[in-house]
């Protein structure tokens, strides 16, 4: 099938050229792994405050850690696509029959890849602190991470078509990420926070897959907080698939 053979030569591309600046990958590692050694111990003293949920300060932190990953992480990958786009290579690539979908998917299926990899020395690091997990919660969490990934880096795809310029991706980015990063229960569980807080949150997707991670990780599957969260960051992904794209289309059309 040509669009399975475009995207796997691209994506092996797109690996290699990856290769060649491995230290970008590892410099991706450094916040959340100040997160996990720095912030995470402040957590010990409030565990037991009526609301947070159980299982110990760093059971409940890393899952938070995980999605603030696929967030940050998946959410930047645009900045590389507005680089090829001003050195002509996505131009160069207009009177090629390669898959149109391909160039989209190739690139999400290598920052997936490099999530992955990243949550899980972040996950064993967690586990070596200390943090307790389910094994079938822990690889239900992986896919959901992998939903989400494909859905920020979508995103942020076609947010980099869309704009052409770094500092306008850069400035976009920061305001929008802000707020859903703050109202989505990362840095502390929304059950601590107050009504009003809660039911902003209500609207942010982010939240939805914090909290379905955390009940995975306690191994709490089949809860219907870990479909809701599924099915929302699904859709989402369909969705950012979709206008992703379209984008490459017109701008290799």
């Amino acid at each position: 099938m040509k669009l399975v053979r475009d995207t796997w030569l691209l994506f092996v591309q797109n690996m290699r050229q990856t290769m060649r600046m491995p230290i970008w990958v590892i410099i991706g590692l450094f916040q959340p792994l100040c997160y996990m050694l720095l912030f995470a111990p402040l957590l010990q003293s409030i565990s037991r405050v009526p609301g947070f949920p159980p299982g110990g300060a760093l059971t409940v932190f890393t899952p938070g850690v995980l999605i603030m990953m696929g967030l940050f992480s998946a959410i930047s990958s645009g900045y590389g696509l507005i680089a090829e786009l001003q050195s002509g290579i996505i131009e160069r690539l207009r009177v090629t029959p390669v898959s149109r979908l391909a160039l989209l998917l190739s690139r999400v299926l290598r920052d997936v890849l490099i999530l992955l990899v990243q949550s899980l020395l972040v996950l064993l690091l967690a586990l070596a602190l200390g943090a307790h997990a389910n094994l079938a919660g822990l690889l239900w969490t992986f896919v959901l991470l992998i939903l989400l990934g494909a859905c920020l880096s979508s995103c942020s795809y076609g947010l980099a078509l869309a704009l052409k310029d770094v500092n306008a991706l850069a400035s976009f980015l920061n305001t929008l990420t802000m707020p859903i990063f703050l109202l989505s229960g990362i840095y502390l569980p929304l059950t601590l926070a107050p009504p009003v807080l809660r039911t902003i949150a209500a609207f942010n997707p982010i939240a939805y897959a914090v909290s379905a991670a955390r009940l995975l990780f306690n191994g709490t599957i089949a809860d219907s907080t870990v479909v809701e969260g599924f099915v929302i960051i699904g859709i989402l992904m369909l969705a950012a698939i979709l206008w992703g794209a379209r984008s490459f289309q017109r701008a290799t059309a």
